[in-house]
């Protein structure tokens, strides 16, 4: 497969397939003279962090092909000055996505301000609408992060449909709604968390086994069945400066059939997922 290497399969590698496939797309609809995707980013002030990642999901914008307007507003804007801008590119019928880029300075309500999104336009996924919507069962648009990670699993050539997968980790952006994709892809679903009993005797089970807890290199081999599909969302920094996953990789490797690596595993295919979801918004406006 041309996203992996051996046992290894980089999110870095599959999100430049998908983006390439989501260029030629893209030019199809300029050539037929038809607009191009938008998605309009909203930072509030200048976090370090902040700014790296707008810089980040700026260039794959461009790579694509998809307009990328970002709204900078200063670091002291009101609630309802933030709120504001959110409205307008709620109404502005040539936005296809909307990106509220966290954290927000403490005098802002980040909660209300997702709120306010258009739940057509809310391609991270948080609203509260979205949300219902994905633990119905209904068609929405899922976080990024588990999105990504099921396209992961698909490049893996993992058998979703009637797999026993295991999530390590229940948080809200990750290890819950990826589960709750799995379950859609009719999964047998397990999630664990730091209450969890006999946890390795539950992962030695898991034909699928999502790491997402933030314990760095938590997961040996001793974890693993063997052939399983492992993905490692964990983004921790040794003491040694480098960074390394919630997964022993080297540790598991003798064992699984596929894993990524940290870093250009999961990353990488996050903001792949923004892509594909403002991608999605787009055509179910132009038909």
């Amino acid at each position: 497969m041309e996203c992996c290497e051996g046992k290894l399969l980089y999110g870095s590698l599959l999100s430049e397939k998908l983006k390439r496939q989501m260029k030629e797309e893209v030019e199809g609809y300029r050539a037929n003279g038809l607009r191009v995707p938008r998605l309009d980013t909203i930072l509030v002030g200048d976090d370090p962090s902040s700014l790296s990642y707008i810089r980040g999901k700026k260039k794959a914008c461009e790579v694509v092909g998809i307009e990328n307007v970002v709204h900078h507003l200063p670091a002291d804007i009101s609630q309802k000055g933030l709120e504001d801008v959110i409205f307008a590119c709620n109404h502005n019928d040539a936005c296809d996505g909307i990106l509220l880029q966290m954290p927000l300075p403490d005098h802002l309500d980040a909660n209300h301000a997702i709120f306010c999104i258009d739940v057509g336009k809310d391609v991270d996924g948080l609203t509260p609408l979205n949300v219902g919507r994905l633990y119905a069962g209904e068609p929405c648009f899922a976080p990024c992060t588990p999105l990504g990670i099921l396209s992961i699993l698909d490049a893996m050539g993992c058998a979703i449909d009637g797999a026993r997968a295991v999530v390590v980790g229940r948080s809200r952006l990750v290890g819950n709604p990826v589960a709750r994709l799995l379950q859609d892809r009719n999964a047998t679903v397990t999630v664990c968390h730091s209450h969890t009993r006999r946890l390795r005797q539950i992962t030695k089970e898991a034909d699928i086994l999502v790491a997402a807890v933030g314990v760095p290199q938590m997961i040996d081999h001793t974890y693993i069945k063997e052939g399983a599909c492992v993905v490692d969302v964990g983004i921790n920094r040794r003491e040694d400066g480098h960074l390394c996953g919630d997964v022993n990789t080297e540790d598991v490797l003798p064992y699984v059939h596929m894993v990524t690596p940290v870093p250009k595993g999961v990353g990488p295919m996050t903001i792949c997922a923004l892509l594909m979801n403002t991608m999605r918004s787009y055509r179910l406006k132009v038909g």
